[in-house]
């Protein structure tokens, strides 16, 4: 099948596809005698694999390890739970550093009238050299 063939049935996009295959997740396709990439179902099967690892968060070094192990059939699922457990912790940091932004965000937003006024405590927490919303000032 062609690239967009190969696209459709994936899920992942022609440029993405091309993309997986110039950083290596995936073999650079055969063309025909037109120039025209051919794609194997077994190509699309390996797309889908790495499009639900892009889902799961999973970076391009990691798929490329998810993709050596999933190929590797006398693989340990040692080193799978490993790699899953190192992102799931990954993920836990990166909710964190979200859920502290939130909560500065929240307390800018908290401080801020919303009204005609051009006094904005968001913009002035924004502008201060110490984290924004380390104080709020005082409401007039």
């Amino acid at each position: 099948m062609n690239i967009g063939e190969a696209a459709r049935a994936s899920g992942v996009s022609a440029k993405m596809i091309r993309h997986y295959e110039s950083v290596g997740l995936l073999a650079a396709a055969p063309r025909t005698d037109a120039g025209y990439r051919q794609y194997s179902e077994r190509d699309v099967h390996t797309l889908g694999f790495i499009r639900h690892a892009r889902d799961l968060g999973f970076g391009i070094p990691q798929i490329g390890e998810l993709l050596s192990l999933w190929q590797d059939r006398g693989r340990s699922s040692r080193q799978v739970k490993a790699l899953a457990q190192a992102h799931i912790e990954a993920l836990e940091r990166k909710v964190q550093e979200l859920q502290a932004m939130k909560t500065t965000l929240s307390h800018l937003v908290a401080c801020c009238h919303g009204d005609d006024r051009p006094n904005c405590p968001i913009l002035d927490g924004l502008a201060q050299d110490d984290p924004p919303g380390a104080c709020c000032p005082p409401r007039r």
